[in-house]
Order: C-alpha cells, then structure tokens, then sequence
C-alpha cells in the first residue's frame, strides 16, 4: 500500500487530484455546451419551419378565403410531422388562430409578440404556450403589396430540448469517467515506477539515503565506475580512484581520454556484461563486474565494481591446479581399465596422461606380464629386460624407445633403480643427470636435443608384484617436474598398476581355461571315408565358454557328428562341456541311434546339474544344447536328433541351402520331454553344416539376421568344406567375439555299391557252408585271399549263433571300407556276451574267438532286431 508520506504517495494524490478537476471542468463544459447546441438547433429548426410554411404558395390566397381554418388545419398538421416541431401555428394580422395542433384553442389569440412580426420583422423567443414552455419563432405573411396579412409561428416544447439534453448527459458523464479512470491508472503506473526507484521513501529519507549511499560509495575498498551512454564517467568512488589512477575531476571525462589499459578501457566504454573479467592494470590485476543500466528501462551506461584480486590470483591458480589435478585422476579412475587386456590397459594410461599432465608418457612392462605371469625378481640393481608396451606423445618424430621395442634400462638409470627400488624417481633436470645418460650415450643426447629435459619414472606394482615402470617426460616449453607433480604420477601409476595386474591375472585364467578347454576338444580328425570334414574353432576374447564339436567313427564305415554348447562362460563351462563329450563318446560306443542318445544325455546334464547345485558356492549350469547326426555312407541317409541346437544347414551339391525342418527337443537338463530324430537323403557331394549360436547371433545382431548371412555366403556350388569355414567366418565373424564359435562342415560321399555284399540266408545250420563258400568268393573277386580264413572263422561263428539263438532269417553284409566288416543281422534283441568257458563246456567259445581274430567287435541294435559286427584292418 502506497504511503501518503512518501514521495511516490504525493506525486500520486497531486496526479489524481489534477486529473478530478480536469474531468469534471471537461464533463460540465460538455454539458453546457450540449445544452446551448441543443437550445440553437431548436430555434433555427423552428424558424426554418415557420419561414418555409410562410413563403408557400396560396398561402396568402387562402388567408383571404372564405375558411382559412378548414383549408390550412390538415396542411399545418402534415408540415408540423414532416419538419420534427411540435407546432404551426397561422394567424391573422391580429393574432387571432387560424390552426393549432389542439384545434379547441383555433379562434383563440396568439400567446406570444406579434408586434415586431406585424411590422414585417422575425421575432423568436421563449414562452409559456398552450403546450407549455415553448421555443418559437413568429414569422410575417405578406402579400405580393409587402402588406402583412397574417402570422405564422412554428415551435418546440422546451421538454423535448430538454429530454435529448439528458439523453446525451449519460454518455458524457460514462466519457468522463472513463477519462477519469485512464488518467487515475497513469498516475498510479507513474507513481509505482516512482515507488520502486525510491523504495517509498519520503523526501527526509530520500535525502538521508543520497547521504548514506554516498558515505557508503567512498568509504567501501570496492571500486565503482559509472559510466554514461555517451562513454563519460558519471560517477567514480575513491577506490577507482584509487585503482585506475583516475584524477580528481574524471567525472564528465570520456573515458577513452583517461589513459586506462585498453583493455580495461574497452570494457568500460562497451557496456557488455563482464563476470569476474581479471584485467592488468599496472602491477595489479583487478576483477571486473560489468552490468549496462539500461536492460529494465534506465538510462543507458554501465556500472562497474573493480576489486584488487592480486593475491588472490595466486591462491585460485593453485586452487586450480589442484582441481585440474583432481580431475585428471577422477578422469583416469573412468579411462583407464576399461578392458581386461595388458596392453589396451597401458596405452590407456599413457592417452590420459598425455598431454594433460606430460608431454610424452610411456609403459615398459616384463614379457610375462603380457603372457599373465609375474615376472622374476632382477638381478642386484640391474632392471629385468622390459618391453615398451605403450607410447603416447604430441609428436611422432620423437627418438624414445618405440612401441614394442625390447631393452634393458642399465643400473644407473632412473628407470633401473626405481624399478628395483620400487619408488618413484624425479629428474628435473635430464641434462644434469649423469646417471641417465648411461644407458645409451648417442640415444640419450638426441632425447636431449629433441627437448627433452624433465623425467618421471614411476614402478607399477600391484599385490606385491612388481610388473614393470611408466614414464612421465615433459619438453620444450612445458614446466619441470615438481614434487606435487611427483606424486600425482604415483597416484596415476598406482591405479594402472591395479588394472594391469587384474588384467595380467585375467590373461593367466583365460590361457589356463583355453588350455583346458583346447585339451578336452579333439586334436585332429579321424580317419574315415565317409565325409569330407574341416571345422574351425574360436574361444570367446572376454572368457571361455563350453562349445565343443566331435567328429566320431561308427561300425559300418557310418560316421557321427556332434556340436554342443553348454551355456556359461568359464573354466565351469569348459570342465562341463569336457565330461558330455566324454559322454558322447562313450555312448557312440553303445551305438545309439540319436534320440536315445540325446536322452541318456539329458539325464546326465541333469545328475550334474544337482551335483552343482548341491555345492556350496558353485552355480549349477542351465544346461546345454547339442546336435547329434549319423551318416551312413552305404545308403546316403543322415539321422540326426537335436536339443534345443539351432538346424543345421545342407547345401546341395548345384548350390542351393536348405534348413531342414528337424523336430526340436528341449535342451539338454530339462528332462521329462522325449527326443524326436529325423532323417534327410543326402546326395554325394553335399555339405551338412553344423555350427554353434555364436557364430550367428552377436549384440548387434539377431539370429534371423545371422541365419540370413549364412544362408546367401554359403550359397555356392564346388566349395571345399574349408573354402566353406573361411567364407564363412569373413562373413560372419564380429569384430569383439563374446561367445564361443564352433563351425563343422561334412561333404558327404557314398560308398560304391561294388565295396558292399549282402545275403539273406534261411535259419538253417546247414546254409553256414555255403555263407562261407560266398563270403570266400567275394573276398577273392576284391583281391582279400589273405584275411578269407579269417573272415570265414568269424562268418561262422556269428551266423552259427544266430541261427541257434535267433528266429527268422538272417542277413549277411560284407562292407570293404578302411576295414573289412562283417555284419549279420537278426530278428533276436537280445545281444552275446563274452566271457570264459571252462575246461569242461562244450560251448562259450566261439565270441572269444571273434574277438581275438577281430580288430574290435560288438552290437547294435535295430527296429528289426540287432546286427552283430566284426572289423578287420586291410593292409
């Protein structure tokens, strides 16, 4: 609320009380003024009609008639209408009525004077008529002679006047008012812009606060300038006086002719905006706040605060250069070990460092860091040989110790004895360091010549193991290395040294799980005629995981293929996935068909899953997925099964793909959900290709996507299964591998049907001579006289037993492979077993027999029965 005391209040009441009396002198004026308009309209109205009807023609004709009343009443009438008066009124000379609107008063005398009108004159004038206060105006008639021969008056009634008068005053008075009220709202608007530059005060505080603020202005240790819109100081208190070496009469001055710093001469005259903007001026150096006063409507300048910040500069570069430094760690604690690799993790040290805190930075680490050892202990004072694993610099022209490079810094050396001593070492002065210059006299001049001239060289050592230094160089025109400098290079070297070392162990776990895991995948292909078999395999960069592949020869010159995957990453994995292959291979020995394998299988993920989980601290694995084929050479038919494996994909031999639609089984640990096999026809000449999903899927890359890559790189006719495995990791291999890859590609081939034989015989003792007599012929048609003795004691038995222990016929299949296999198959499921027949049984001896004449034996089983088989290596 606006005090009455103050300024603000007084110029408001004075506003407002001029502003009332202009207003309401303005509203009576227009009053007046109306009325007096309203009052003339009136009269001339009224003349202009009592004229008009005067001069009309017959007008004084029908004076002299016989009735003027009754010819002139009607005509009165319409004119009085037509011309908006109230009244027209014709007389005689003498002022007798002829016409009137009330016709009761026609023949009564004129109330009004007549006599100037009789005497030819206009007479208007104001009375108290027949219709109450009138306006009227007495017109002469006169005859062509200039006689006048009657009178005609025309007027209005004062309340008609009157009535448009107060019609009108509304709309005045509401122009008033709101003349009023605009007026009142500048004067408040004025007044409040008043109120906030004198903060309400009245005229006693107005003055004592000019008093204050200038006692305040001089005495504060704060320099203020003032400066005009036309670059002349207004106002300069004592201290910028003082600051700027201003004269006494600088108010009124430009300040271009003050002798200032140009800059700071620049600032003040601009009138931009300055925080803090430090400014030389002579030996000081001052900061300026600049501010223009015209941004809220003042008037235009600028003010500036000047404040002496001399020794305060010292203190805020230090300040400054300990948070820089405080930065530069925080910044190295985020860069550097961003990877468990020795060697990215140096040359992140070596990328923060320079240029932010030297010129050149480098790392020399001992050769079995990079392998994951910890390197042995030096000899005396002498520094271990040491290769230079990271080198960053402003310039590559530089003669230090390249990237990759092998030395040995001699014992002199700072680099020797910090290494040795475990501390951190400071050269300020590399010229002057005679120890330094022993380790390579032509090397060390040219580092001098180059620029350099000041060394840090700093152990890193972590968990007790000293893995090897960092060094910290500075030329030119940089600063030489201090204390603080010192140990902040210790700090830095510090927490590199931790990552090198969780990298160098790292690199030690993941050699010994790709070892291992190496060890339990097959070192090399078994010989077999049935496929054309290459394979790649990539361990995941980040961790090993439990990928495996197998390649495994069966009876009956069939051969089985095997790719897996156990989920996880690790040595867990890599164990795991060697005790399924093992599995694998020991149930290849049952000769299984795929599904029953796949789920002896699922029960032993499962049995190990509960191991696992039963021990403390070990995660049990999820379990795994596997494909496991059987391809038959003699028939061209591959079974295969899966668990939960991604399809294998076939190229045909004129180059077309297909995924075959196999069943899908759940993944091996699940349990409780059967196996589904199926079998493809493949022609000679076609590649079955089987992989892991890590050669397809990737995080940038979903598995339809990889499938789809496959699918067009392998989509090639006459490729070699390795030309195949190359292409295909060109294609699809990422550029960081996360997982596992295990790549298998077969060309399948058929066995010529002149390398197989087959007989049925009848159950029937008697048919063994003859099964030997054909065996016999076909052995020698193939050039095998030499293994006919044998292969016909091996005939006899088998077949022997399953006439006796078997129904139904039996089939003989002589198969000329790598090995000679004898095969006879029955209806009977239940298999022989060897064993030792005592001195005294007549019978027991014939499987023993086999064995010892056989290379190796044993049974399958089949859905007709089982066949019994015996192999022999040819020559």
């Amino acid at each position: 609320m606006v005090r009455s005391r103050s300024v603000a209040g007084q110029m408001f009441l004075l506003q407002l009380l001029i502003v009332l009396l202009l207003v309401v002198a303005a509203v009576v004026t227009l009053v007046l003024q109306a009325r007096s308009d309203r009052f003339q309209a009136a009269r001339d109205r009224s003349l202009a009609a009592a004229q008009t009807f005067a001069h009309s023609p017959g007008l004084v004709a029908t004076l002299h008639g016989p009735d003027p009343s009754k010819v002139l009443q009607p005509l009165t009438e319409a004119a009085r209408k037509e011309a908006g008066v109230d009244f027209i009124v014709v007389t005689d000379r003498n002022g007798i009525r002829y016409t009137h609107p009330r016709p009761e008063l026609i023949g009564k005398q004129f109330i009004g004077t007549i006599g100037p009108s009789q005497a030819g004159h206009v007479t208007i004038e104001s009375v108290n008529g027949p219709l109450g206060e009138e306006v009227q105006a007495v017109v002469p008639v006169e005859d062509d002679h200039g006689n006048v021969v009657g009178l005609v008056s025309s007027g209005l009634k004062v309340s008609s006047v009157s009535s448009a008068v107060d019609r009108q005053l509304p709309l005045v008075l509401a122009a008033g008012g709101a003349a009023l009220l605009l007026a009142t709202g500048g004067a408040a608007l004025v007044s409040r812009r008043l109120q906030r530059q004198t903060h309400g005060l009245g005229p006693a505080e107005m003055t004592r606060m000019y008093e204050h603020h200038d006692a305040v202005l001089h005495a504060v240790r704060e320099g203020v300038v003032i400066v005009g819109g036309d670059g002349r100081v207004m106002l300069a208190n004592d201290e910028a006086r003082r600051l700027l070496g201003l004269p006494q009469d600088v108010e009124g001055r430009a300040v271009t002719g003050l002798d200032l710093d140009p800059r700071m001469a620049e600032l003040l005259e601009s009138r931009r905006v300055a925080n803090d903007e430090v400014l030389p001026v002579g030996d000081r150096l001052l900061a300026v706040n600049n501010r223009p006063t015209d941004r809220r409507g003042g008037p235009p300048g600028s003010v500036a605060t000047l404040r002496d910040s001399t020794e305060l500069r010292a203190l805020a570069g230090k300040a400054e250069a300990a948070r820089e430094r405080l930065k530069l760690l925080y910044d190295a604690s985020v860069a550097v070990g961003t990877t468990l690799d020795v060697q990215r993790t140096a040359e992140e040290l070596t990328q923060v460092a320079s240029p932010r805190f030297t010129d050149y930075a480098t790392v020399d680490l001992a050769e079995p860091v990079l392998r994951g050892d910890e390197p042995r202990a030096g000899v005396g004072s002498d520094a271990p040989e040491l290769r230079r694993v990271a080198l960053s610099g402003v310039r590559d022209d530089h003669p230090l110790y390249r990237a990759g490079e092998l030395h040995r810094f001699a014992a002199p050396t700072p680099q020797a004895t910090g290494f040795v001593s475990g501390h951190a070492i400071l050269v300020p002065d590399l010229a002057a360091s005679a120890g330094w210059r022993t380790q390579d006299v032509v090397r060390t001049q040219a580092i001098l010549d180059y620029g350099f001239h000041s060394l840090i060289t700093v152990p890193l050592k972590a968990r007790g193991v000293l893995m090897g230094i960092a060094n910290f160089w500075r030329t030119g025109d940089s600063a030489t290395f201090e204390e603080d400098d010192l140990s902040l290079a210790e700090e830095l070297a510090a927490r590199a040294a931790v990552c090198i070392d969780n990298a160098r162990r790292f690199t030690r776990e993941h050699a010994m799980a790709v070892t291992l895991q190496h060890s339990l995948l097959p070192r090399g292909l078994p010989e077999q005629n049935a496929l054309d078999v290459a394979y790649r395999y990539l361990p995941a960069q980040a961790g090993v995981g439990g990928d495996w592949f197998d390649v495994i020869p069966l009876p009956g010159a069939r051969v089985a293929l095997v790719v897996g995957d156990v989920v996880g990453h690790g040595l867990h994995a890599a164990a795991t996935m060697g005790r399924l292959r093992t599995a694998v291979l020991n149930f290849t020995a049952l000769d299984l068909p795929p599904d029953e394998l796949l789920g002896h299988l699922d029960e032993l993920v499962g049995r190990i899953d509960l191991e696992s989980a039963g021990v403390d601290g070990e995660d049990a694995i999820a379990g795994a997925t596997c494909l496991y084929a059987i391809y038959d050479p003699a028939t061209g038919v591959c079974a295969m099964a899966r668990a939960g494996h991604p399809l294998p994909a076939v190229v045909h031999p004129e180059g077309r793909v297909e995924f075959p639609e196999l069943p899908a089984g759940p993944p091996l640990g699940l349990g409780g959900l059967p196996f589904e096999a199926g079998e493809l026809q493949l022609r000679e000449g076609s590649n079955l290709v089987l992989y892991t999903d890590g050669l397809i899927e990737d995080r940038k890359r979903d598995i339809d996507a990889g499938l789809a890559i496959l699918s067009s790189t392998i989509a090639h006719a006459g490729r070699t299964p390795d030309e195949i495995c190359e292409e295909v990791l060109k294609a699809l291999l990422p550029a960081r591998q996360r997982d596992d890859i295990a790549l298998l590609v077969a060309r399948t081939r058929i066995l010529d049907p002149d390398r197989t034989a087959e007989w049925e015989l009848p159950s029937d003792p008697a048919v063994v001579a003859q099964a030997r007599a054909d065996v016999t012929r076909q052995l020698t048609e193939w050039g095998l006289d030499e293994a006919a003795f044998t292969t016909e004691l091996i005939l006899s038995e088998l077949v022997t037993n399953a006439i006796r222990h078997a129904s139904g016929p039996v089939r003989v299949r002589l198969v000329r492979d790598r090995a000679l296999i004898c095969e006879v198959a029955d209806g009977s499921s239940t298999a022989p077993h060897l064993r030792y027949a005592a001195a005294e049984d007549e019978g027991g001896r014939g499987l023993f027999l086999v064995a010892q004449l056989a290379e190796r034996w044993g049974t399958r089983y089949t859905p007709e029965g089982k066949v019994i088989w015996a192999e022999q290596q040819l020559a």
